[in-house]
């Protein structure tokens, strides 16, 4: 597998070593040793997202119990978005995204600290992601997707979206 650095410290994108014949294709999802040697902790808890075109998840974080998560598409192709809301950080309040597909086969690591997000740019999308905590209903939190401050290049206008990331704050009021 290959580990590269983006623009954000602490986000990474994981690209694993793909075996392809006629037969179809093979590659080893996760290895505890080999993420852990990159600084990645163990997970507790998977998760298994299903949407249609143009849903658009988050941005969703958690207080006191955060998560860190390593996110991936088995079908279809979404844009995901990390924000960093580490108040020290210097790239407090910026965004990084990329395309995650079942054709990439990348993956992305998204440490405590950010708020996470995707749209789904296919007819339909499955989004796989491993969290280091469990879910925590109480502490819970959002950004409003679309937040002036934070500009994100979404690469959809109307999103579909759940009631409760309709109305979630904008960032300066974390």
């Amino acid at each position: 597998m290959q580990v590269s650095k983006t623009p954000i410290d602490g986000l990474l994108i994981i690209e694993p070593k793909v075996f392809a014949d006629p037969r179809g294709m093979f590659y080893e999802v996760y290895s505890e040793s080999k993420y852990k040697e990159h600084g990645i902790p163990r997970f507790v808890q998977d998760n298994h997202s299903v949407s249609k075109k143009g849903v658009l998840r988050g941005l969703h974080y958690q207080v006191n119990s955060g998560q860190d998560k390593l996110v991936r598409v088995t079908q279809g192709e979404v844009f995901d978005v990390a924000v960093d809301i580490r108040k020290q950080s210097p790239t407090y309040g910026k965004w990084w995204g990329l395309s995650l597909s079942e054709t990439n086969n990348l993956q992305l690591y998204i440490p405590v600290g950010f708020a996470h997000g995707f749209c789904v740019l296919s007819e339909s999308a499955e989004v796989l992601y491993k969290c280091s905590d469990y879910y925590s209903p109480e502490d819970e939190r959002g950004i409003l997707w679309d937040d002036p401050d934070l500009a994100i290049d979404w690469p959809i206008k109307d999103p579909i979206l759940s009631k409760k990331d309709a109305v979630y704050p904008l960032f300066s009021d974390l």
